[in-house]
């Protein structure tokens, strides 16, 4: 686990603009178990890519008229029981950190994985995400 100290602004970032941050398995349920609406959803890490790609990239793709019902994280490394639940939601999908998923009533439609992130500028991330968006919100 990380120190909360650590981790607490790189969570806010997402948490002070609209995402709701998941911390037990039950939230997850409620939330991915749902079966109408779309939900975006950010596996937070404390590593580089998340810094400068993930986190920037999925705020960014938020800007425009398509966008997700609901908002979550969860942050890997942290909220360990609620990161193993949101994982398996993304089966058959190895664990990936950072990572942005995309459910559509209830199923995943759209999954970036961190090799997807990782060396990837935010703008390129959120217009991918802003075309899943077009597709599926």
């Amino acid at each position: 686990m990380y120190p909360p100290e650590l981790t607490a602004p790189m969570a806010k970032e997402l948490t002070d603009n609209g995402f709701r941050a998941l911390t037990t398995p039950e939230e997850v349920d409620e939330v991915l178990g749902a079966r109408e609406g779309t939900v975006l959803l950010v596996i937070n890490s404390v590593c580089g890519c998340a810094a400068a790609n993930a986190r920037p990239g999925a705020l960014l793709s938020l800007q425009g008229d398509k966008k997700p019902d609901t908002l979550v994280t969860v942050f890997a490394g942290v909220d360990r029981e609620a990161t193993a639940r949101a994982r398996e939601y993304l089966l058959p999908y190895p664990p990936s950190s950072p990572s942005i998923a995309l459910f559509k009533d209830g199923k995943l439609v759209h999954f970036l994985e961190r090799h997807h992130i990782e060396g990837r500028p935010a703008e390129v991330i959120a217009e991918n995400l802003k075309m899943a968006y077009e597709a599926y919100c």
